[in-house]
This record gives C-alpha cells, structure tokens and sequence, in this order.
C-alpha cells in the first residue's frame, strides 16, 4: 500500500475511512457475513463498491473469508483481530453521533447505545468483542 504520507490518522483513513469499510464492519459486527447480507443493509450499498471494499479489507488483513461449508458458493466474511480491534473506534463513534445529533436511532443502535451508556465505552467494547469472538468461533467451527 503507498501512503499519503506516515501520519498515523491518514493511514487509518485511508485503509477504512471511507463510509461503506465502516458500514461493512458495522454489518458483520451485527451479525451479517455474506455478501447478500450486506447488499440488505439499510444503507444500500452498490454490489460494485461491495465487491471493491470487500476486496480492500481483506487485502488490507481485516477481515477474511471462509467458504460454506454446505455451498462452497457461499462465502462468510469475518473480522480478524486487527478487525475486532476496530470496534472500540465504532463505539465512540456512536457515542459521539448521540451527544451531538439529534436524531431517533434504529432499534438496534438504541440498544447498543444504552449498554454502552450504562456500562460505558471500554467495558462495553471489551464485552462486545468478547461475544463477537464467541460467534466467529462458532461459524469457523462450522464451516470446516
């Protein structure tokens, strides 16, 4: 990869600054890991930039791919620990959208914004890590 420049924040941004590498995080994070998964997500992503960004990532080591085990046609995308690490960074992201925009969030983000409020960032991000761990190990278990 050629940098911009060795400012820590651009390489950041430019290995997953852009809004769809956030969003995919976000997406397997919650639970979604095929590609049909990701093209439901809210946002509606263009198959063409789904296929660009999952590319990056994976070059990039965040995350990786295992075929289904029952249809080698079906690809399972995971966070590898360099994506695992990423969540805190989403957390206070979140945090940060909640103080200042006013807004009525999805479901699901009021729900993790509350347990992140009530436990707060760390140990949130420390037990959400933990339990997306838990899930990756189950589907690699499965699909070997």
């Amino acid at each position: 990869m050629k940098l911009r420049s060795n400012c820590p924040l651009n390489i950041f941004l430019d290995l997953v600054g852009d809004k769809w590498s956030l969003l995919i995080i976000r997406d397997i994070f919650m639970g979604a890991n095929t590609y049909s998964q990701f093209l439901k997500s809210p946002e509606k992503i263009a198959s063409n930039l789904l296929v660009d960004r999952l590319k990056k990532l994976q070059s990039y080591g965040i995350l990786n791919v295992i075929a289904d085990k029952q249809d080698s046609k079906i690809k399972h995308y995971y966070l590898t620990e360099k994506g695992i690490d990423l969540y805190p960074i989403l957390a206070e992201m979140m945090n940060w959208t909640q103080k200042y925009i006013k807004v009525d969030f999805h479901s699901l983000s009021e729900e993790m914004l509350s347990e992140i409020k009530q436990l707060e960032a760390p140990k949130h991000s420390e037990n959400y890590r933990k339990k997306y761990r838990v899930k990756l190990e189950k589907l690699l278990t499965e699909n070997q």
